[in-house]
């Protein structure tokens, strides 16, 4: 499902990134949309392409036992996903604004890579085995944009901010989890970017690259589980490039 999901949101970036190209130059013809930046709140669609992977600690039991153990060496590799939101943009002042996205879908999928030296090999498992943790998570960023002067039809402006999230997807709950790694619900983190207006007749397109650092530990850990115990903490770390249509 995610994967069908991923291929019509890439094909309708496509679509929303090269269907402006044809009518690129009124970007220089005529001052398009003089009155967007005055609107005291302005809506748009976002979509966008993200990379994730996640930033953990080994736990110390696992740096004194690892000649010992079965599990030698674990990486987080990274992995792409999609995103989908709803901008609500409230204007502060010329310069200043405050954003949020009351609906922002983040579909990702992070994996971990064990190298495992006594793999059990009527189980399924292998010398390098990975452990895929699939992610449907559903936020709320505020974030402060701070915007140059217009220039024509270009501007260019910075953003910060936070977030809470909540994944649909968490299996911190879940039983007879053996193979897995249990994720916590909900996460917080902090966020910046940098994105660009680009002012047409009937509608603004920005496209943005931002970057998130998850602070709340994501893992919940259990000494039973063979690929948890070996971590300690857990954190979230995403970029993500974005087309927002206002």
């Amino acid at each position: 499902m995610q994967y069908l999901l991923r291929r019509k949101i890439i094909k309708l970036l496509a679509v929303i990134l090269f269907c402006p190209v044809i009518g690129f130059s009124q970007l220089f013809d005529n001052y398009n949309n003089e009155e967007h930046d005055s609107k005291p709140i302005r809506f748009g669609i976002n979509l966008g392409m993200n990379r994730s992977h996640f930033l953990f600690e080994h736990d110390p039991s696992f740096l004194v036992n690892a000649p010992f153990d079965s599990i030698t060496v674990i990486e987080s590799i990274n992995s792409t996903g999609i995103n989908l939101a709803w901008l609500v943009n409230f204007r502060i002042s010329d310069h200043f604004d405050l954003r949020t996205y009351p609906l922002n879908l983040t579909f990702s999928e992070k994996n971990f890579q064990y190298n495992v030296k006594y793999p059990d090999l009527p189980a399924g498992e292998r010398p390098v085995t990975e452990k895929k943790t699939q992610s449907i998570s559903m936020s709320i960023p505020v974030q402060i944009k701070f915007s140059s002067d217009r220039i024509n039809n270009f501007k260019v402006y910075m953003m910060a901010g936070g977030k809470v999230e909540y994944d649909l997807a968490s299996n911190a709950g879940a039983k007879n989890a053996e193979e897995k790694i249990k994720l916590r619900k909900f996460d917080y983190g902090v966020e910046a970017g940098l994105g660009f207006h680009f002012y047409f007749p009937i509608f603004v397109l920005t496209p943005e690259i931002k970057m998130g650092w998850g602070i709340g530990n994501l893992h919940s850990r259990d000494t039973n589980l063979k690929y948890s115990r070996v971590i300690d903490k857990i954190n979230s770390r995403m970029i993500s490039f974005s087309l927002t249509v206002e």
